[in-house]
């Protein structure tokens, strides 16, 4: 089989999982004893734990300068415009079950019947998994109590113990990532962790914290992030050095990157590392038209300008590019645009709940959305064995490439070679020309960054450009202390006033904007273009105008707005979460809050 899809409940059955106060009520434990004795209970036991993302993440830059979003479940919009948000409201986060899930596990290993390598690959997972658990308590909480035991009922002292220092976490992470890296194996299915997997997290997770440290003064950290600096070069690098990986590409730079996201089977792909793999039979990819960007997800012209010209020029130092339409704007750009972004011209397959009209595809506008679609992810295609096919890039070689290219960067070791064994295969992939090794700063970036150098302005702008949607972008703004980009409110098209205008690129206008004080005409009163199509027609105005199903920034023209107001990020409070008071009030010891909340 192509992939591994394990479906079963074994962790259900060893331990009960309530999260709430440490998961500190009795926990029903069946058969520990007699389980954990071959390989193939381990193994099935690892399998349990596997909780990598699916296609859900082509969401997950929502409420960032990706992607707009009209969900009440985006946690940082929530509260940035809240009044007074504080550890009364914010309560979700302090969950543990997953955790003595793990260390359940570690306690247990030694009991099986195996080789000493055998045994050490499995823990090597367990591991990694306390690994990627503890780093998302971190970059939430900052500071959080270490466990490596099951915890009893009995307890008291590991109960009621207070959060331990994030230096002191960071350290366990970072031992639990070396074992892992130095003891699970290469060459396991596809879709299992192996030795290249837990390296490129732990690329991922050690640049994090290095930069981290390094641009957040609260935390009096700086001195120490080129440790993690130099570990997510190191760990990068090992992966790069294996030869087994590669960028994908078949020659052809209008279609390969887009292919990656579009794939019923990247079992073999040179570029995935790992791979969440589906099969319509066994197990739904769930992926549909809903990512689209009629639904939920809404793609923002803010990365639209971010994409280089394709001469590798600013599009920022085209004249007049903040009142380019729709049309205009997609000419002659890095082809990844139109790999991600729906384009004027694109043809439409699918016809669905949330998508409509197949064919040559026409921009279609709603209250709250920017009027830009996601192409990325999206199947396109009606058959639902198709879209229930497509798998997942968890882990792909560019990230890993990404990762090394901006630790060197921030080490002050970026040379030349370097950027010719990572970004300019990215590059090259899609017929851009070389990375500029002495770049100018665009004024798009040092409004977003500040006085950063000119290379890491561009380093940042390739991942921001190579790694869209695919859930990455909130981390990197919030480890960048990039917080109050979040304030800026999403934008979309542009128009220059009422009217009609062309959509897709054909010179016959598709669209009428009318003032929300007219009625749109009944059908047969349409107008019709010269190619004999009715236009549509949209009803404009102003944010506030309840008439109105296209906001344009002045009502009567400018960038179409997603949003009224996407309230203040204050620093260096919103980096963080508050542990939750009713764990405060069961556990004293957890307090004091930290960074200002209450």
């Amino acid at each position: 089989m192509k992939k591994i899809i394990y479906l079963f409940s074994i962790i259900l059955l060893l331990s009960t999982c309530n999260d709430d106060f440490m998961d500190r009520q009795p926990k029903t434990e069946i058969g520990v004893e007699r389980f954990f004795n071959t390989e193939e209970d381990l193994k099935m036991y690892i399998y349990g734990l596997y909780n990598f993302s699916g296609h859900g993440m082509y969401a997950a830059d929502g409420g960032t300068d990706n992607q707009a979003t009209t969900s009440g479940s985006v946690e940082i919009k929530n509260i940035m415009t809240a009044n007074n948000p504080s550890s009364t409201t914010i309560t979700s986060g302090w969950s543990w079950g997953r955790l003595r899930d793990i260390n359940l596990f570690l306690a247990n290993v030694e009991r099986a019947q195996v080789s000493p390598d055998v045994k050490a690959h499995y823990e090597g997972i367990a591991r990694f998994f306390r690994a990627r658990f503890y780093m998302d308590k971190v970059k939430r909480y900052s500071d959080v109590p270490w466990y490596d035991k099951v915890i009893e009922t009995n307890d008291q002292e590991a109960l009621f113990k207070g959060c331990d220092s994030r230096d002191f976490v960071i350290g366990k992470i970072f031992e639990d990532y070396q074992f892992a890296a130095e003891n699970v194996k290469t060459g396991q299915p596809s879709g299992a962790i192996d030795k290249w997997g837990v390296l490129a997290f732990f690329s991922r997770d050690a640049l994090y914290e290095g930069t981290y440290r390094k641009y957040h003064p609260e935390l009096n950290l700086a001195s120490s992030a080129n440790i993690y600096l130099q570990m997510a070069r190191d760990a990068a690098k090992r992966v790069m050095d294996n030869g087994q990986f590669s960028i994908y590409s078949t020659g052809n730079p209008d279609k390969d990157y887009l292919s990656l996201f579009r794939s019923g089977d990247l079992s073999s792909n040179p570029e995935i590392i790992l791979a969440t793999f589906y099969d319509p039979k066994e197990v739904k990819a769930g992926t549909s038209e809903w990512n689209f960007g009629n639904y939920e997800p809404s793609p923002a012209k803010d990365l639209v300008q971010n994409y280089l010209m394709n001469d590798a020029t600013f599009y920022s130092a085209q004249q007049g590019y903040q009142t380019r339409q729709f049309v205009e704007e997609f000419k002659n750009r890095d082809p990844r645009l139109s790999q991600t972004y729906a384009y004027p011209g694109w043809e439409l397959v699918q016809t669905a709940t949330y998508v409509s009209g197949a064919g040559i595809y026409v921009q279609q506008f709603n209250k709250n959305f920017t009027g830009y679609h996601l192409i990325k992810g999206f199947a396109n295609n009606r058959e639902a064995d198709v879209y229930n096919d497509l798998d997942y890039p968890v882990l792909r070689y560019a990230e890993v490439l990404l990762n090394y290219a901006e630790a060197k960067a921030e080490l002050n070791e970026f040379t030349q070679s370097d950027v010719e064994i990572s970004l300019n295969l990215l590059r090259r992939r899609v017929a851009m020309p070389d990375f500029n090794m002495n770049p100018t700063v665009d004024p798009l970036s040092a409004a977003k960054f500040g006085n950063i150098s000119a290379l890491l302005h561009e380093i940042r702008r390739e991942r921001r450009v190579e790694l869209a949607f695919e859930g990455f972008r909130f981390d990197d703004l919030m480890r960048w202390h990039a917080g109050k980009v979040l304030e800026k409110v999403p934008e979309g098209l542009y128009f220059p006033s009422l009217g009609k205008f062309d959509l897709n690129g054909d010179g016959v206008e598709d669209a009428y904007l009318i003032p929300s004080s007219q009625s749109i005409p009944a059908d047969a009163d349409k107008e019709v273009n010269s190619k004999g199509v009715k236009l549509v027609y949209y009803r404009t105005g102003g944010i506030d105008d309840s008439n109105a199903t296209v906001y344009l920034a002045n009502s009567t023209s400018g960038n179409i707005v997603a949003a009224k107001d996407m309230g203040i990020f204050v620093e260096p409070q919103f980096y963080y979460r508050p542990i939750p008071i009713q764990q405060i009030t069961l556990n004293p010891a957890l307090g004091p809050q930290l960074f200002g909340w209450k």
